[in-house]
């Protein structure tokens, strides 16, 4: 199975619209309905989203091994979460580039 079949599998396990799916994450339906097709590739950015917005397990969804769902989150991620539902797309593009450079920073640090 491939990536893109398992975002629609996942939206299936969800029983939401492709619609409903794209508006969580802040995506066109178009968007979402290419990557189910395999016209469109899912990318980092996507993923993430997904991840974060649903609580999917980012090895499920990249490779397909594990469960699809992460075990419960901690109040901290679910307080997390919420908020970054309620930023305007721009703001969690921003959030999201600040997040890739802090795992920098904490990778290279953890290599030193």
């Amino acid at each position: 199975m491939t990536i893109n079949e398992r975002v629609r599998e996942l939206r299936h396990e969800l029983k939401l619209s492709q619609v409903k799916f794209a508006e969580a994450i802040s995506a066109s339906s178009g968007y979402i309905a290419g990557i189910e097709v395999g016209n469109r590739k899912v990318n980092d950015r996507i993923i993430r989203l997904i991840c974060i917005t649903f609580n999917v397990s980012d090895k499920w969804l990249r490779t397909g091994e594990g469960e699809m769902f992460n075990k419960s989150p901690s109040r901290m991620t679910e307080l997390a979460c919420a908020t970054f539902q309620e930023l305007k797309p721009e703001y969690q593009d921003y959030v999201l580039k600040q997040i890739d450079l802090l795992l920098e920073i904490q990778n290279k640090e953890t290599a030193e």
